[in-house]
């Protein structure tokens, strides 16, 4: 980051997050889930509190028992809908449409909780959207999307984090987002190229030998545990070194497109110039750390890679920090915040 832009700064370590991160495994396991409620709220609390902007954090503010009663009314909502489906199968198409329809809402629910239950410096986000705009993004788009054979994935993914920023908050002040699409297209043919070659270069060669052995093996009355074994090491090794390296590329690739497209009302610009080849080098080596250790090692893969996200984000800034703070603080006072603690409902979606 240069002179002139505000960097982000993750001040946590592996080790303090190690000891939340077992206590919250434990009792999770313990109490068949129920705890993992309150674990969310401990890992969100403290990777937020630990991420500063020239001196300032974010925080936290949903509690357990918030997040397991938006639990309890998804699952509760599961149950329903299975009885009816069990007492009247002829519903089951009418149910599944409905489902369809609620999506957006519960998409924009989430976002409204995860945003206000989250602040910087005491300002809270804000997230308000409409259930058409959300309708098109979520449901509309991707059909058009699979239509096309998923060649037009960069304008649906652009549209996503377009719906998602612009309707975001930080006090009164609005995030916007514009970007060209050149860049989404760009991230999404390397990330074709990388399948493609690694394909061609790696699994071609032995594709052939080993679907016809593993099609053998099934039409014969004993099937051959090799062809099988074969077989399920040819589709792991396809995912974790041709589609997962692709994904994590084109996130790479995107990311920075969308952070250096980002503004906050005030004239504030955010910033990211993290490496793609740096961050597919980082996701490896933590996934080959976790599984060595066991899992005993995610937490300092986790840290390792929050660390390194923050350290190349920024933000230039419009006005001094100080005083948009003073300003946002004021016009959300205590009767703009008392409403934050029942808007939205958190269900789960990774959003």
């Amino acid at each position: 980051m240069s002179a002139n832009i505000s960097g982000f700064e993750f001040r946590g370590n592996a080790k303090e997050w190690f000891g939340i991160w077992i206590v919250n495994l434990l009792l999770s396991i313990l109490t068949l889930g129920i705890y993992s409620a309150w674990a969310k709220v401990r890992r969100h609390k403290y990777f937020y509190n630990n991420t500063y902007v020239e001196g300032r954090n974010f925080d936290y503010h949903a509690t357990g028992g918030q997040i397991l009663v938006g639990r309890l009314i998804v699952f509760g909502a599961f149950v329903i809908y299975n009885i009816i489906l069990t007492m009247v199968p002829m519903l089951a198409p009418v149910l599944l449409l409905a489902l369809v329809f609620v999506f957006p809402w519960l998409i924009i629910r989430a976002m409204m909780f995860n945003a206000r239950m989250t602040s910087f410096s005491n300002v809270r986000f804000g997230f308000s959207a409409g259930y058409g705009k959300a309708f098109l993004v979520y449901l509309i788009y991707p059909i058009l999307t699979a239509l096309t054979a998923y060649l037009t994935f960069p304008l649906l993914d652009r549209a996503v984090k377009r719906f998602s920023i612009d309707n975001h908050s930080l006090g009164t002040a609005a995030f916007h987002f514009e970007a060209p699409l050149g860049p989404f297209y760009k991230a999404f043919f390397a990330a074709l190229a990388w399948v493609v070659i690694v394909g061609a270069a790696v699994f071609a060669p032995l594709g052939t030998t080993v679907m016809t052995s593993f099609q053998d093996s099934f039409a014969s009355p004993n099937p051959d545990p090799t062809a099988v074994l074969l077989f399920m090491a040819g589709f792991y090794g396809i995912f974790f070194l041709a589609f997962l390296p692709a994904v994590l590329l084109y996130h790479a690739m995107t990311r920075n497109a969308v952070y250096n497209n980002t503004a906050l009302e005030g004239g504030h610009q955010f910033r990211s110039d993290i490496s793609a080849g740096t961050l597919m080098w980082l996701a490896v080596t933590n996934m080959v750390a976790v599984v060595c250790s066991l899992g005993l090692l995610l937490p300092w893969a986790q840290v390792r890679m929050v660390r390194y996200l923050t350290a190349h984000t920024g933000v230039v800034l419009g006005s001094s920090l100080d005083s948009f703070v003073d300003v946002q603080g004021r016009r959300t006072s205590a009767v703009g915040d008392a409403y934050t603690d029942f808007e939205g409902i958190d269900v789960g979606l990774p959003v």
